[in-house]
């Protein structure tokens, strides 16, 4: 508590740029995990991109394993089954034909006490899950190509870049969660990776334009590194994007873990989870992977280089714990 209360009065200056070679560490196991994920698993993509049979049904007395008898045994070579709210059922299979489709409806309202109208039955072709797909991608390409323009007139080169690593930096460690969980992946999935982005966005934003405004004033006279602006405009900026990030990741942590687990509201998880993720990534990217990356580019330049070793050489260039700040140029 008394850490948290000093670090809440910003009495406590936080290393991140000096600490470089362990985020980019943490980072790199991260991201080996996720594309190992993508790479072995694969996405578990949902029936409206890959087309089948979808029935939905309520049941009070229905499992799991009953639930997958009754559709397997009719025909079906694949049954995902999920619980769909209360005593309620979804169970997606691979593309049938009518008559197999009757007979599930049937087994399903005979097994479970159930008229059969009651038993709703959705076929989804393999011709409008791939357009579903490709509108997906489309529109994915159509955001990322807006944020790469906003932030090449927002901010500079080097800035733009740094930002740009860390959102493919949060998109592919939230997408190997998905793999490795085997989570489905559904059109609501994609709406919350589009908002982890815009999300990952305005943190990265924030912190940049803090440090834009505290280095414009280095010169040849300055007392300061770059690495050494850029981390205090970090921790200037650290209470703001910690603040943020608690406020925005509590309610969605209750529709992960409240509402899917314990209210049974299933066809929310695809969307809770993704934006669970990429919010504890983005946050963690902005302040540890996008900000540290600035400052291995920005220190190699003659300015900033020269300021290093001025500094270095009167023994000033001392980061916040004694570790000199122009290792970051150094390494």
């Amino acid at each position: 508590m008394g850490l948290a209360r000093r670090l809440y009065r910003g009495e406590i200056n936080v290393d991140f740029v000096g600490k470089w070679r362990l985020w980019y560490s943490l980072s790199g196991i991260l991201l080996l995990i996720s594309i190992a994920g993508l790479l072995v698993n694969g996405l578990n993509l949902g029936v409206e991109f890959r087309g089948g049979t979808v029935f939905s049904f309520k049941s009070e007395q229905a499992t799991v394993q009953q639930v997958r008898e009754a559709v397997l045994n009719e025909g079906a070579h694949q049954a995902i089954v999920q619980s769909a709210g209360t005593n309620g059922w979804r169970v997606t299979t691979e593309s049938l034909p009518e008559n197999t489709r009757e007979q599930v409806q049937s087994q399903i309202a005979k097994d479970f006490n159930t008229p059969v109208g009651q038993v709703s039955v959705q076929a989804i072709g393999p011709s409008w899950g791939g357009e579903v797909s490709q509108k997906a991608w489309i529109g994915l390409g159509v955001f990322m190509l807006a944020i790469i323009l906003y932030l090449s007139m927002a901010f500079e080169p080097k800035m733009a870049m740094s930002a740009i690593v860390a959102l493919i930096h949060d998109l592919v460690i939230t997408a190997g969660i998905y793999a490795w969980s085997g989570f489905e992946v559904t059109p609501a999935t994609l709406l919350g990776f589009l908002t982890i982005l815009g999300y990952s966005l305005y943190d990265a934003v924030v912190v940049f334009d803090m440090i834009k405004e505290v280095t414009a004033k280095l010169g040849h006279t300055s007392k300061m590194t770059y690495s050494m602006a850029a981390n205090n405009a970090l921790n200037h900026t650290l209470i703001r994007s910690l603040n943020t990030s608690l406020v925005a990741i509590l309610p969605v942590a209750a529709i992960l873990f409240i509402g899917t687990t314990l209210l049974g509201a299933g066809t929310l998880k695809d969307l809770s989870l993704a934006l669970f993720v990429g919010m504890i990534v983005g946050t963690y990217s902005s302040l540890c992977v996008a900000t540290p990356l600035l400052v291995t580019l920005k220190e190699r330049e003659p300015k900033y280089q020269a300021i290093a070793r001025r500094l270095a050489s009167t023994g000033s260039g001392k980061g916040p714990k004694g570790s000199k700040s122009a290792a970051v140029a150094k390494g």
